[in-house]
């Protein structure tokens, strides 16, 4: 009859065979709305400054094990170069969720809702007596 042989465990120790070590017993599971809060303090960081009279960025997030998909809506100032901005929120968010929940997030969809210029910022202060 063969003796138990010891395994190393994720900390390096060894364990006894038959018993599980315990930095590999459990499960983690991170709520959706958490990987969210983390993609919109990303996006927000990825986007200089809120505009004047706008929302900050908001983030939905759909997790399915170690996968996110994640959907921003956010404001930006006009004139700016959208496309540029954009790509700068889905990396940086990609970053922030792989490094703080570490889950792969395989596509970050980016909604502008909304343009704010200071032109019509202007044109709108005028008007109101």
């Amino acid at each position: 009859m063969a003796e138990p042989v010891a395994v190393a465990g994720a900390s390096g120790r060894d364990v006894p065979a038959g018993r599980v070590p315990p930095s590999d017993r459990g499960s983690t599971a991170i709520a959706d709305r958490v990987v969210a809060k983390i993609a919109a303090r990303a996006a927000r960081e990825a986007v200089p400054g809120v505009p004047e009279g706008g929302a900050p960025p908001h983030a939905t997030v759909v997790v399915h094990h170690d996968t996110a998909r994640v959907r921003v809506s956010l404001e930006l100032e006009y004139p700016s170069d959208i496309g540029a901005q954009c790509g700068a929120v889905r990396r940086r968010v990609v970053e922030r969720v792989k490094a703080l929940a570490g889950m792969d997030v395989p596509e970050v969809a980016v909604h502008v809702e909304r343009l704010h210029s200071a032109l019509s910022r202007g044109a709108a202060q005028g008007r109101i007596r």
